[in-house]
């Protein structure tokens, strides 16, 4: 359903610019539709990469969880154990670079984890390689050097989030 792409990708853009300006004053929900119309003509097919379909709301849930979960959970945890490590010089670190798999096929779900691992503190995703299938990350305090064990501890459940969402 072609309009149903349309007004979720609409809904989803003003969602996302009401939510960041902090605002739904007339002129920021006036400018917010005026952005959100021209940015669905723009990019709603390429962001959905088909039409969606009355079973792809469950998506916009996990979405809507994730930003919840992401926000308030996962960057939070983070900053503590940054900070803790930044006031307590005796606290160990262990830098280094790690390989991490990964299981996603799309895109937007591949930059939806290198994003949200650079995001969280004491990590950054510094290549993604989609041939072999793995990110590799910077770790502030790597404690496992195995893939799937750093996957564990790194970005199980970004992933888990992506591969709901995206696919």
């Amino acid at each position: 359903m072609r309009a149903l792409t349309y007004v979720g990708a609409f809904l989803f853009f003003l969602a996302f610019y009401l939510l960041f300006s902090g605002s739904v004053s007339l002129y920021d929900v006036t400018v917010g539709c005026v952005a959100s119309a021209i940015l669905t003509v723009l990019y709603a097919r390429i962001m959905y990469g088909r039409d969606l379909r009355p079973s792809d709301i469950a998506r916009v849930g996990h979405l809507i969880k994730y930003f919840f979960w992401y926000m308030f959970v996962a960057e939070p945890r983070a900053h503590a154990d940054v900070i803790k490590r930044a006031l307590s010089p005796s606290m160990p670190i262990n830098p280094g670079i790690v390989e991490i798999p990964f299981d996603v096929k799309s895109d937007f779900s591949i930059t939806l984890i290198a994003g949200s691992i650079t995001n969280t503190p004491g990590t950054v995703t510094v290549e993604v390689d989609k041939e072999r299938k793995v990110l590799y990350v910077h770790w502030i305090n790597v404690k496992v050097t195995e893939p799937e064990a750093v996957r564990e501890h790194v970005s199980r459940d970004f992933e888990k989030h992506a591969s709901r969402i995206w696919g």
